[in-house]
């Protein structure tokens, strides 16, 4: 049989599992309201149904279940292989015994971190999926293949008759007939729709490395920059300047080259200081750091010194053609009007601007610095309050949060 699935269970009512005029619900243990719908039930219909159509691979739904995607789609429909068809059991009311999935679930699903009456819809929204899958279902078995979410990227836009509508045209390149440069046109519109609308997704994907070429090129150049200035340097409120460090340099080049950092700028306004960046830089630059380290040199080398931030900003500005979107970060919980988290990815690059991310030396960035930035992310924590990072640890952790891969398998 070289369908996927041989046989999905029948509709049952639980109401056929109860005599007449009773309940299948009960109250659940404990303060609280809502009804549960009673274990016994839940048994019989499990046991009716595996009696008629054999061993079943038995899905729940939940809010507290695996969020579904295209992947676990795929899982489920690999995983019910092993058995003689696929049962649906979803609940109303607050929901099922939990002792009922204890035994019973093979897998629990969840459609989305919301709550709705019941398990209904949930259980059509998964059969739905999964039917795709099957050989023959759908007239084409490359619409499937090559879905959305099927690879790291959704699908790039589609276009039918007529060529002018409302005043908006069909793209001319994917009425030229060159098929080498609509699917370049179409693997690109892929990409920015993905980039700019499902980030999420797409680095939760294991990525080749022209996928990763074609991602970091679609998204909003990035820059990073150090201050020594503009920073508290004691506690309360003194605003004043500190000192460069060498590992300040070498382990945030590191950081910056690892995740596609355009430039990192080190800004002081102290010459005696500047003297002892640009003999450090000379030596990773030019001299004989080049062959020392290849690898140093190559993070290296991407290090700009700058005497202040306007000056990094100009520098951006000139080579980007347009001023970049600054991004404060701070370990201390700041007042801002546009605060921002490591989900807010879309938000800052709709703009498709370039975008700078400033550190703080000292204590962090004087609240005046702060003010000027478009936007403040929210500090990096653990689940206790001991929260004093050195810049270095920050820097890295930040990066990978807003651009690292984090692939689910």
């Amino acid at each position: 049989n070289t369908a996927l699935l041989t046989v999905v269970s029948p509709l049952a009512d639980f109401f056929s599992f109860v005599a007449p005029k009773e309940r299948i619900d009960a109250p659940t243990f404990g303060h609280g309201a809502g009804m549960l719908i009673k274990p016994e039930v839940v048994q019989k219909a499990v046991d009716a149904q595996e009696a008629a159509h054999g061993a079943a691979y038995k899905i729940f739904f939940s809010p507290h279940g695996k969020k579904l995607d295209q992947k676990l789609l795929h899982q489920i429909a690999e995983a019910a292989r092993s058995k003689s068809h696929l049962m649906l059991i979803p609940a109303r009311y607050e929901g099922m015994d939990a002792r009922v999935e204890e035994i019973y679930a093979d897998e629990i699903i969840s459609i989305g971190d919301y709550v709705l009456m019941g398990g209904d819809l949930p259980a059509m929204v998964l059969l739905e999926g999964l039917l795709r899958l099957i050989p023959s279902v759908v007239g084409k078995q490359e619409s499937v293949s090559s879905d959305s979410f099927t690879g790291p990227f959704v699908d790039y836009p589609e276009y039918t008759m007529p060529v002018v509508w409302q005043n908006k045209e069909v793209p001319e390149v994917v009425r030229s007939g060159d098929h080498a440069k609509i699917a370049k046109w179409r693997l690109h519109q892929a990409v920015d729709r993905t980039v700019f609308g499902h980030f999420e997704w797409l680095r939760s994907c294991t990525l080749t490395d022209q996928e990763k070429k074609i991602t970091l090129e679609a998204i909003p150049t990035h820059y990073v920059a150090l201050m020594h200035s503009e920073v508290i340097v004691a506690d309360g409120d003194r605003v004043g300047t500190t000192s460069v460090t060498s590992l300040d340099l070498h382990d945030i080049a590191r950081s910056a080259k690892t995740y596609g950092i355009e430039n990192y700028f080190i800004v002081t306004p102290l010459l005696d200081q500047q003297k002892i960046v640009n003999k450090l830089l000379d030596f990773w630059k030019t001299g004989g750091g080049v062959e020392y380290n290849a690898s140093r040199h190559v993070a290296v080398k991407q290090i700009e010194l700058k005497d202040s931030l306007e000056a990094a900003i100009a520098f951006i500005e000139q080579k980007e053609g347009v001023a970049p979107i600054l991004i404060a970060t701070s370990a201390r919980a700041v007042s801002h009007q546009r605060q921002i988290t490591f989900h807010d990815q879309t938000k800052v690059w709709e703009g498709k601007r370039p975008v700078l991310f400033i550190f703080g030396t000292g204590q962090g960035l004087a609240q005046e610095l702060l003010d000027r930035c478009d936007y403040v992310l929210v500090p990096v924590e653990g689940l206790n309050d001991y929260n004093h990072l050195s810049v270095r640890s920050a820097v890295a952790i930040i990066l990978d949060r807003w651009l690292g891969l984090n692939v689910k398998k």
